[in-house]
């Protein structure tokens, strides 16, 4: 757990950051991802300092926000070093980081990266998730659907991985959470496609 006033040092380095991203990528992604980071970190018994520091800044350097990635990353490592973060601990911080992306396709090498990729991935789903797929599809002038093809659309991308997260969680304790969110994603395909049908039959 992160102690006060580091964590709001944290939270407005982050806010910095990810306030102005209309993507779901934004400084509330984040706090969502650092909450249950410290969460699954205490059921699962890793350690939660690490787990929540990673997950406030496990998108810093990702190459679809940050136009220079490595120096994002250097700067972020730099930054937890300035507040008083032992070097080794920063270490831990950056490998718990690393791997989280879905789009690398890697599987973290620490149980902490673990931790933070499941985190990562909880918000991908569900209910947020539906929204975030949406703000993402709006910002890169993407179609909410198109029939017949499946290389486009905001509805495709729950087929090309939303409805995949929920295998690839690697903790029991998140493993609850994400079987309720995949099935509320079912729900709510089997809905929308049923509404779009009536009109386009």
């Amino acid at each position: 757990m992160i102690k006060e006033p580091l964590k709001k040092t944290i939270e407005n380095y982050v806010h910095q950051l990810f306030d102005r991203d209309p993507t779901g990528h934004d400084y509330y992604h984040m706090k969502r991802v650092a909450h249950w980071s410290k969460v699954l970190a205490e059921k699962e018994g890793a350690d939660p300092f690490i787990c929540e520091v990673a997950g406030w800044l496990h998108d810093v350097g990702d190459a679809k926000l940050f136009p220079e990635p490595v120096q994002a990353r250097e700067h972020a490592m730099r930054f937890l070093s300035e507040q008083g973060i032992t070097e080794h601990v920063c270490w831990q911080i950056k490998i718990a980081m690393e791997d989280v992306s879905f789009s690398k396709g890697q599987t973290p090498k620490t149980l902490e990266g673990k931790i933070v990729q499941d985190a990562d991935r909880l918000d991908a789903i569900g209910a947020i998730g539906i929204a975030r797929t949406f703000a993402f599809g709006g910002a890169h002038s993407q179609l909410i659907h198109q029939e017949g093809k499946e290389t486009s659309g905001s509805i495709q991308h729950f087929y090309d991985k939303l409805l995949k997260l929920s295998d690839l969680i690697h903790t029991k304790s998140a493993r609850k959470e994400a079987q309720i969110r995949h099935q509320y994603m079912l729900d709510y395909l089997q809905r929308f496609l049923g509404e779009w049908e009536v009109v386009n039959e």
